[in-house]
């Protein structure tokens, strides 16, 4: 196979924004590497699927190392896997704690760091993290602390990485969605969802994977926290 064609890694890819990334890259003519734990091969010989717990350090080394062996290169790394716990502050449990820290934050160092490795050696590449708009705009309506300790230190961190990496030819990016239409969200629970956002409505997956794909393309953008929340972040 060819080493020219592109290649980006989708973690969480098995449903919702994840699933949704890797038909947009393959249709931009990406060849893709898919994760999520659960997730199986399909008949696409230029998608494949690594299952694993991306909080695990050996899944993300696997996930690299297959995707050079199989592909040669690494060009995007998408950092979509994540879990959300909204609750009180006071009723998190260790348990939740930790499947958070274990997810949202290990799930992004450990493959950020074999993925921008690999990038280095080429001096390009580009990295962008799903996080939430909830890190800018607490809501009393929605508590969810352990979101904004593991999603508001990705915003930090890629701000972070895009100052070290941006004269070495790596971009750094985030997305920070509202509240998406997700099958995390029950549809008896998006009338009431719908209003948590100015403009009156739920986003769409496809309006994330629109966000990705436009930073993918935005050559002179990085460091960006990309709020795509129908105006959640700038108030009510």
């Amino acid at each position: 196979m060819s080493k020219e064609q592109k290649v980006a890694i989708v973690t969480g890819a098995s449903q919702g924004f994840g699933a949704a990334l890797v038909k947009a890259y393959r249709d931009r003519g990406y060849r893709v590497v898919a994760n999520s734990r659960s997730i199986t091969q399909g008949n696409d010989p230029d998608v494949l699927a690594v299952a694993g717990d991306i909080g695990n350090p050996a899944t993300a080394k696997r996930i690299v190392a297959e995707a050079v062996a199989r592909f040669g290169r690494v060009d995007t790394l998408i950092n979509n896997a994540g879990i959300f716990t909204a609750k009180p502050f006071n009723n998190f449990t260790e348990e939740d704690f930790a499947a958070n820290i274990s997810t949202n934050v290990a799930g992004f160092f450990y493959i950020t760091q074999y993925a921008t490795a690999e990038m280095l050696k080429q001096g390009s590449g580009h990295v962008v993290s799903i996080t939430t708009s909830l890190v800018d705009h607490a809501n009393s309506n929605v508590p969810s602390v352990l979101a904004s300790v593991t999603k508001g230190g990705l915003n930090a961190a890629t701000k972070s990485l895009a100052i070290e990496f941006a004269s070495r030819g790596i971009r750094v990016n985030a997305v920070a969605p509202g509240v998406m239409k997700t099958p995390m969200h029950a549809p008896e629970t998006h009338e009431w969802l719908a209003k948590l956002h100015p403009v009156g409505r739920m986003g769409e997956i496809k309006d994330i994977v629109d966000a990705v794909l436009f930073l993918e393309s935005a050559s002179f953008v990085t460091g960006e926290i990309l709020h795509v929340d129908g105006g959640q972040s700038a108030g009510h």
